[in-house]
């Protein structure tokens, strides 16, 4: 059976939490361990990117399913709220 676009997008998501955690994990030993540290950074790095991509996917399965239902709503409230909720998470990314 193949999968849909949805849950393609929800599995890679996951996958990266998993590797964004494994790494972390891994980072909290190499500090324990006095590691060197330009190799913490570079592993700290992985694990921004990591969490940047699923932010990506969590937010383009957003707009494709729940956000794009709630525009094509009468309710012009729930809306406005939609489109403020997009805007404050953009905003938290950007900083």
């Amino acid at each position: 059976m193949k999968k849909s676009k949805h849950q393609e997008l929800k599995q890679s998501t996951v996958v990266s939490f998993k590797k964004a955690r494994s790494l972390l994990a891994k980072i909290i030993k190499m500090v324990e361990e006095d590691a060197y540290c330009i190799d913490i950074m570079q592993q700290n790095l992985a694990v921004m990117g990591l969490l940047r991509s699923a932010h990506q996917r969590l937010m383009e399965n957003h707009l494709k399913s729940c956000f794009q239902a709630i525009m094509t709503s009468s309710n012009q409230k729930k809306r406005n709220q939609a489109i403020e909720e997009i805007l404050r998470v953009t905003d938290l990314f950007n900083r």
